[in-house]
């Protein structure tokens, strides 16, 4: 039996409630998981990357405000800041990466932001989505326990 590399086939609803959960662009969750396996970078690192997405001047800086990305080491004299991904940023993206191994999301409003009451109808349509996949998660689960 060939197994299936279908990781990706939720990345849309996973992306969709990370950004919901968390608050960030679509853009910094990508930037993030780029960082994720840089140990440590330098600003010149992140602006290098930083070329594929849309133009925003401010996205480097607004991570770093944000607690997405940590001064590791203060520069001095010819030496560079180096950054690197806090605890937070490093559980945010174990959570996306379970996510997509097929771990349920969360379905109460407490724990996500979707299934509040006042959302818009794009929430709605995601929150079904992931019904869905949580529905198909213990499926598979299932089927798996009993083969």
């Amino acid at each position: 039996m060939e197994k299936k590399n279908d990781y990706l086939k939720y990345w849309r609803i996973v992306k969709y409630y990370i950004k919901a959960k968390y608050g960030i662009t679509q853009a910094e969750l990508e930037m993030l998981l780029f960082l994720k396996s840089e140990s440590y970078f330098d600003k010149d690192r992140f602006l290098e990357f930083n070329q594929v997405f849309p133009w925003n001047k401010n996205r480097f800086d607004n991570l770093l405000r944000d607690g997405w990305i940590q001064v590791f080491r203060k520069g001095s004299g010819p030496r560079k800041n180096l950054y690197h991904l806090p605890q937070k940023t490093k559980k945010m993206l174990e959570v996306v990466y379970k996510k997509l191994n097929g771990e349920e999301i969360a379905t109460h409003e407490n724990f996500n932001p979707m299934f509040k009451r006042n959302v818009s109808y794009s929430d709605k349509v995601y929150r079904n989505m992931i019904i869905s996949m949580n529905e198909e998660t213990k499926a598979n689960k299932l089927k798996k326990e009993t083969e």
